[in-house]
């Protein structure tokens, strides 16, 4: 192999490891995005569960109130009916 040859070579594996290097960053890059994109995600996801939460304790609550009031209807019209 002549000293050419060798050279050729070396430029070769010099402009893959270029290319790979150029991807590597590249890769590097889009994880960050993504890894953001996930934490985002997921901030977003814990608020809709805790709404979500909310709104259940306010509708057992309702609920609550409402079967309070019924059930004092039912006593009222029991006594109003006894007389």
């Amino acid at each position: 192999m002549d000293i050419d040859e060798v050279m050729r070579q070396f430029d070769e594996v010099e402009r893959k490891l270029g290319s790979l290097v150029d991807q590597c960053k590249t890769l590097k890059a889009r994880n960050a995005e993504l890894t953001e994109k996930i934490e985002a995600l997921e901030e977003e996801l814990s608020k809709k569960t805790e709404s979500e939460n909310k709104y259940s304790e306010q509708k057992a609550l309702i609920r609550s109130k409402i079967d309070g009031l019924l059930s004092k209807l039912d006593e009222f019209s029991m006594t109003s009916s006894d007389h």
